[in-house]
């Protein structure tokens, strides 16, 4: 099989279900932003010292995808022909418990902290904010096409796990949260 096919060189590609949209399309912008989420996921796990941590992120990476194919197949697609995975409450409650579990070891934060310390921790506060942006993505889409309600939920969930997981990076391996100066 070819890695390249020819189809998409005049701007357009299909949705899963075969409805052309154009590249610049929200739906595309929003599922491109959770692939680019995944990659630099993917850069964090390369960095990070800690088992537990790349552990937890493989897991996410493979819920992006489940995001990624969940944004690119409207819901009203005929769903004989296509089945695929969505996100439900179960994905975004998991992000919760995970949340709870790590952010209960780290020191309680009482002013707002710098993004840095160890590279893969940069690289987690890096992932926040593509997160974000992300987020922002799906939520214009919702505005125009209906989506799956738990979508925004768990990038939501998502970002604060990934400010989280970058604080416990640098907290499991002796670096210092840098605070911010006023």
């Amino acid at each position: 099989m070819k890695i390249y096919t020819k189809i998409g060189d005049k701007g357009e590609t299909s949705l899963f279900g075969g409805k052309k949209v154009w590249k610049d399309d929200l739906r595309i912008e929003a599922y491109g932003s959770i692939d680019e989420l995944n990659s630099v996921i993917g850069m964090a796990i390369a960095e990070i010292k800690n088992d537990e941590l790349e552990k937890e992120l493989r897991k996410i990476q493979n819920e992006l995808f489940v995001v990624g194919s969940d944004l690119a197949t409207p819901l009203d697609s005929d769903s004989k022909k296509i089945v695929v995975p969505r996100i439900d409450e179960s994905f975004t409650k998991r992000l919760e418990v995970l949340i709870d579990k790590f952010d209960a070891e780290l020191p309680q934060l009482k002013q707002f902290i710098l993004p840095g310390g160890l590279k893969g921790a940069a690289i987690l506060h890096n992932a926040r904010t593509v997160c974000r942006r992300a987020e922002r993505n799906v939520v214009a889409l919702s505005k125009k096409e209906t989506i799956g309600n738990e979508i925004e939920k768990y990038l939501n969930r998502l970002s604060d796990l990934l400010f989280v997981f970058a604080r416990f990076e640098n907290f499991s391996n002796g670096t210092k949260d840098i605070f911010w100066q006023k």
